[in-house]
């Protein structure tokens, strides 16, 4: 609460110094990323409702079915191309973890409080930072190195390893966001020549089997009514997915990031007037320090880009083409 009032509000008062198309952008962009939150969190909250009798693994299976076709008409409008053969690799690498990950965060959202799993789940960025140090050879700094420290230190906040029992299904989010830390990386290679629909749409195509695999041990027909809601949580995650996509698109991630925290509000609102849980202070205390360790990892890169671009304009070199803008999310 602390961080989303401090940075939002503060973004929101410099809003001044922009030009009045300028400012209608970065509002707009604003509004969509907290439009994706709410998607998300009604998606995982109806996860967490549907679970108690259809097994995670089967929910995932759906979100992902209805969710590509969510996507397909999107792919007619922009004329999406073929898929890359030579990237075929990276592609079913990508989908592979995709899958892990997602049955992963299925299962974990019906095991854990939802506020408890969304602070935990603020912990992607983080592993995904030292995967980029030690995989992609990228450059880390004494601040970041402190950054991640501090983050991780909020997960044993919440966890409390030695004075609570661990619950499970905080083990299981937390390894879930190791393979979405992996997940991304695949997603920045990819990126370098691969559009974000294109990234997602094929990948999608790819899951669709793997995940029908883990969900065969535990399936069982949906009743009628609940095709309803298998519909909404596939078309909930491919709305919040198109306008997160676009609110980065529009508008810079130091910008965009800090509004990314309306999920532990809505994920703790709706856990509290739906499934009546009331998230304890050590909840908010570690989400916070996981999302601000994140949330500064992700402003030192993003200056360090704009170094590095304004150093090469000066050069008189051509400007680098920036790369497709692509989520973290599978």
């Amino acid at each position: 609460m602390i961080f989303i009032s401090v940075e939002g509000v503060e973004i929101l008062r410099n809003l001044s110094i922009f030009g009045e198309e300028k400012k209608w952008v970065i509002l707009r962009s604003i509004l969509l990323m907290v439009i994706s939150t709410v998607e998300f969190s009604i998606m995982q909250s109806m996860i967490r409702y549907v679970s108690g009798s259809i097994h995670p693994f089967e929910l995932a299976f759906f979100r992902i079915l209805f969710g590509v076709v969510a996507l397909i008409p999107i792919g007619m409008k922009m004329k999406l191309p073929m898929l890359n053969r030579s990237k075929l690799g990276l592609y079913a690498s990508r989908a592979a973890l995709s899958s892990v990950a997602m049955s992963l965060t299925f299962l974990g959202l019906s095991m854990l409080p939802l506020a408890e799993a969304t602070a935990l789940s603020f912990s992607s960025p983080l592993f995904s930072s030292v995967i980029a140090v030690f995989i992609l050879k990228e450059t880390a700094h004494f601040q970041q190195w402190m950054a991640l420290a501090f983050g991780f230190m909020g997960t044993l906040v919440i966890i409390r390893p030695g004075l609570e029992i661990i619950d499970p299904g905080a083990v299981v989010i937390l390894i879930s966001s190791m393979v979405v830390a992996w997940v991304v990386i695949f997603i920045k290679v990819l990126s370098r020549t691969e559009s974000s629909l294109s990234i997602t749409f094929y990948t999608g195509i790819m899951q669709i089997p793997i995940v029908f695999l883990f969900a065969i041990p535990f399936w069982t027909w949906p009743r009628p009514d609940q095709w309803i809601w298998l519909l909404a949580i596939g078309g909930l995650g491919s709305l919040g997915q198109i306008c997160m996509t676009q609110a980065y698109k529009r508008a810079d991630v130091t910008t965009i990031l800090p509004f990314n925290f309306c999920k532990l509000i809505w994920a703790s609102l709706i856990g509290f007037f739906i499934f009546a849980e009331i998230p304890d202070l050590w909840t908010w205390v570690g989400g916070a320090m996981i999302f601000m360790s994140g949330a500064f990892i992700a402003y030192r890169e993003a200056s360090q880009k704009k170094i590095v671009s304004v150093i090469t304009s000066s050069a008189g070199d051509i400007p680098p083409v920036p790369e497709p803008v692509s989520s973290g999310r599978s």
